[in-house]
């Protein structure tokens, strides 16, 4: 009779440390409560707050609007400030959560010049503005650059100012 009640305080204690082992340690569910005492119109109210489920909240990015960048008249030197740098860590966030994601750059030109010598113009704009992404540590394999040079003008070629409008490149996020 003794060693089937030690044989039944034995399970019992086996399946005690079994499940204590299963449900703390291995999937995490035994958290200390903490006890906090807040004073609410003189009566005591005691709050229990456990203190191992702590809700992950992940913000999702968004895409961020299009970036349009100018440039001088038949450079192709890519000069950052502000706005390319927000426009860097908002797109780089979604990047980051979107990896089917890829950032695009077009490159644009007036139309003073021949259309190969535009085309190619266009291209090494594109080239500086994906130089600078990659310095800020964006990987190559996220950038797709392209050229339109004197086609696709987003002003009119006519007046100095179109002209400028059309010296640029156009950084967009495609899914």
């Amino acid at each position: 009779m003794k060693i089937l009640i030690i044989g039944f305080i034995v399970f019992f204690g086996w399946s005690a440390l079994a499940t204590h082992i299963y449900v703390c340690d291995i999937k995490g569910l035994c958290g200390e409560t903490v006890a906090r005492h807040i004073n609410v119109a003189d009566h005591k109210v005691v709050v229990a707050v456990d203190t191992s489920a702590k809700s992950v909240v992940h913000e999702q990015a968004v895409i961020p609007e299009n970036l349009v960048t100018y440039f001088a008249f038949d450079k192709s030197d890519f000069n950052s400030d502000s706005k390319t740098n927000k426009y860097f860590d908002e797109s780089n966030a979604f990047l980051i959560q979107n990896p089917q994601a890829r950032l695009n750059i077009t490159g644009y030109t007036d139309a003073v010049g021949s259309d190969e010598y535009n085309q190619a113009l266009g291209y090494r704009r594109a080239l500086s503005t994906q130089h600078y992404f990659e310095t800020r540590g964006l990987t190559p394999d996220k950038i797709i650059i392209e050229s339109k040079g004197e086609k696709e003008p987003a002003d009119n070629n006519s007046t100095p100012a179109g002209r400028a409008n059309n010296r640029r490149t156009v950084i967009t996020i495609k899914k």
